[in-house]
């Protein structure tokens, strides 16, 4: 919600500038909202104010000059009921100055002490502040208001995640994550002025990020982090991103918005996904008893044949960042009927925000094929990315095919490479040291590895801003090794613009780029940066 009208906001205002205010201690408190104002010459305040209270006085009420303890216990008697300041105006009972008692308790308490220069009417200051406090109420109000409705007709109207996302992000004006309970980005969605990185390098960040209660604010990534579940069972946690400490309504949203995500996920589980409840357990028990003869006949009785057949695992993942984002239930009933309509006997179910599919083939069909045409289906209505296993003709290698299915998921770009160059489906085949770097992505000894060889590079690039880019003028060269010309184009650079930066990047790690192993160690970082975190440059 909006914060209350700060006190060096009121001295700003055409009743106080005309009062000739002058702060004479505590300016570190001016940033203090305002909840009302008070104007007194009593002495016993304490029992007239209550905390965010200004007073307003002329000081004919407070002990004498040369009563130093006095004026000391008054202004310990104003920091007590938390009042964020004394406004006291000269000419009544001080002409010129303030007394250096009351100066210098105001300042060891850090309260702010202005004293008003020019005669003033208390009320009219009163009023033109209590006007401003009004009005922010008024508005955190209507802003509550909004946030309510706003979640109430998501609410009635059963919305999806990615409906709920979508609110959160034009209540909050930012980009806003979910992300599982290992980091990993599972919706992003980018706030009007992100200029694009806010994921980039999340699952090491993110990790050093703690929340103890329900929500909190890091001020290093000006992250708001809002916890998905209980305490004891967190499946994932809600960022919006607010550089700055962020307002008790946006505080909101984020609760909001996990309670909502956190209750869809409980319907999600309760109502109508019957079927895919049943096909994840049936999936999980071929996978721990393949020949058990009860999982057998449920198979069998499910529609899904597992006597002399292939299996494929598959893992079907909404593309993080997309510009459409695809809705997972939608995708699952896309897989169902293109599996239905390719005659392909299918088990689909949800795991952490991905859908695994696991297929069954008869021997004398090309698996590999029909798994092409079941994503081309799928792909002609979802912006998704869509990974499979090895094929295997026993029911002891399914739980193989759908780990390695969900292994190709991780290692896979999230982010399109350009027209032609990705494919429907991503296999193991497909991905060489890609997929080697994915498995040995939570190695410590590899994290160390990228941070020892990009790091320099890295902290250049924030310190220069927008001017210069040293990783993506490495990343060219890497991916065009064989032709510097090209590797300029790709970045829309002069060869001259090129090669300075080629230079700064071998003065900056004091490394020869012509060599071999130098170029090997500095593409293996590089994809293994990019595999810790989606990039979105």
């Amino acid at each position: 919600m909006t914060p209350g009208v700060t006190l060096d906001e009121a001295l700003a205002l055409p009743s106080f500038r005309r009062a000739a205010p002058a702060v004479v201690a505590g300016r570190a408190g001016l940033d203090r909202p305002i909840r009302w104002v008070h104007a007194t010459e009593r002495l016993d305040v304490g029992q007239l104010l209550r905390a965010g209270d200004l007073l307003l006085t002329m000081g004919t009420g407070l002990p004498s000059d040369d009563d130093a303890a006095g004026l000391a216990a008054f202004v310990d008697e104003l920091v007590d009921v938390g009042s964020v300041g004394l406004v006291v105006e000269l000419g009544r009972r001080w002409e010129a100055a303030l007394p250096e008692a009351l100066v210098a308790a105001c300042e060891r308490h850090g309260l702010p002490l202005v004293a008003l220069g020019q005669e003033t009417r208390f009320a009219a200051l009163a009023q033109e502040v209590g006007e401003r406090v009004v009005d922010r109420q008024l508005t955190e109000l209507r802003e509550a208001q909004r946030v309510h409705e706003t979640f109430t007709e998501l609410g009635n109207s059963a919305a999806g995640p990615v409906e709920i996302l979508q609110a959160v992000q034009r209540l909050a004006a930012g980009p806003v994550v979910v992300e599982n309970a290992q980091h990993r980005p599972l919706d992003y969605f980018a706030g009007p002025d992100d200029a694009g990185g806010f994921l980039d390098g999340w699952p090491a960040r993110s990790r050093r990020v703690e929340v103890a209660g329900r929500t909190g604010w890091d001020a290093g990534n000006g992250w708001l982090v809002a916890r998905l579940g209980t305490a004891d069972r967190s499946w994932g946690r809600l960022v919006i991103g607010s550089p700055t400490a962020p307002t008790q309504r946006l505080i909101a949203v984020a609760e909001r918005a996990a309670a909502a995500l956190a209750l869809h996920r409980l319907h999600d589980r309760d109502r109508g996904t019957l079927m895919r409840r049943t096909h994840l357990e049936l999936l999980a028990r071929l996978s721990d008893d393949p020949d058990s003869d009860d999982v057998l006949r449920r198979c069998e009785l499910a529609g899904f044949p597992v006597r002399r057949r292939t299996f494929v695992g598959l893992v079907v993942r909404p593309r993080v960042g997309s510009s459409s984002p695809a809705d997972l239930d939608e995708v699952a009933a896309t897989v169902v009927r293109a599996a239905h309509g390719l005659r392909l006997p299918a088990l689909v179910c949800e795991v952490e925000r991905d859908l695994r599919v696991l297929v069954s083939v008869a021997p004398s069909a090309d698996a590999d094929d029909l798994v092409d045409r079941l994503a081309a289906r799928v792909l002609a209505h979802h912006d998704v990315v869509l990974a499979a296993g090895r094929a295997v003709v026993e029911r002891s290698g399914i739980v193989r095919t759908v780990t390695e299915a969900g292994q190709v998921a991780d290692a896979a770009p999230q982010s399109r490479r350009g027209q032609g160059q990705d494919p429907d489906v991503h296999r193991l085949a497909d991905l060489h040291l890609r997929g080697l770097l994915a498995l040995l992505g939570e190695d410590d000894r590899m994290r160390l590895f990228v941070e020892r060889e990009l790091a320099p590079l890295k902290q250049h690039d924030r310190a220069d801003g927008t001017r210069t880019d040293l990783l993506a003028a490495l990343r060219a060269l890497v991916l065009h090794p064989v032709s510097k010309t090209e590797a300029a184009a790709s970045l829309h650079l002069s060869r001259a613009a090129f090669y300075d930066r080629l230079a700064r990047i071998e003065a900056i790690l004091d490394a020869d780029l012509d060599d071999p192993d130098v170029r090997v160690s500095l593409h293996v970082a590089l994809l293994a940066d990019e595999l810790s975190g989606p990039a979105t440059k």
